[in-house]
């Protein structure tokens, strides 16, 4: 394995792709965030709250601008991440191109990772939400996607200990899918009422949704590129002098 090689091609499409997606949300999920946040603050000022409008607007320009940076930083995390999963499982990936595999893997943990927790605690814009719940609510939605990561992380194990097993391609998802409708069941449900609009709300959650399955789309399509190109895997060759 070539360390240098690996950590680069991880870091860096990481970030390549942390980038788009900020990218993205600012032209796709920003207008909507806006929307909300005056709606909310409409409502504020209406109860007879004071408003610093000229802070929330700095604010928000200071949250705009710096979303390259916090995307290519989550970009960076998450290529690592997959890095590190795609070193070590690899060779048990179905497929022979390693372009295949990467893209494979990446939509495997969009799922684990995104999707699933997703479906249980759907996204809402920043201005919605009571703010004494913030921490509940981080907790709750932190607590389920541990349950899926750590589920899907043991039951790969297992899955690649015991692959020569017949159906077990089809026992291992079907464990899965158990754990998580319990999981399902067993954690409450968002505890704050949306008080907005609920077009609005959704448009937000349907546009989050599909640029971060973008975002993995697209991590896993240049990791596949950069491992391809690069072969991190073969040993370094060594020129006899």
């Amino acid at each position: 394995m070539k360390s240098l090689t690996f950590i680069l091609i991880s870091i860096i499409s990481g970030a390549i792709a942390g980038i788009i997606l900020a990218g993205m949300n600012l032209f796709v999920l920003e207008p909507i965030i806006d929307k909300a946040i005056s709606l909310e603050t409409a409502k504020i000022i209406a109860s007879g709250e004071n408003v610093d409008m000229n802070e929330q607007n700095s604010y928000r320009i200071w949250q705009k601008a710096g979303s390259i940076l916090g995307g290519s930083i989550l970009g960076m995390a998450f290529g690592s991440l997959l890095g590190i999963v795609y070193a070590f499982s690899r060779k048990a990936l179905p497929f022979s191109s390693d372009r295949i595999k990467a893209i494979f893997l990446s939509l495997v943990m969009c799922i684990v990772l995104f999707v699933i927790p997703f479906l249980k605690y759907p996204g809402n814009p920043p201005a919605v939400g009571d703010p004494e719940t913030i921490f509940l609510r981080e907790s709750l939605y932190l607590g389920f996607l541990g349950v899926s990561a750590v589920s899907a992380l043991c039951l790969g194990i297992l899955f690649y200990k015991f692959r020569n097993i017949p159906h077990i391609s089809i026992i291992i998802p079907l464990i899965y899918a158990v754990i998580i409708s319990s999981a399902f069941v067993l954690f409450p449900s968002n505890p704050d009422k949306i008080s907005i609009s609920m077009d609005l709300v959704n448009s937000f959650r349907i546009a989050s949704g599909l640029t971060m399955v973008g975002f993995w789309i697209i991590l896993g399509t240049i990791f596949g590129l950069f491992w391809f190109k690069f072969k991190p895997h073969e040993p370094s060759k060594i020129t006899a002098v």
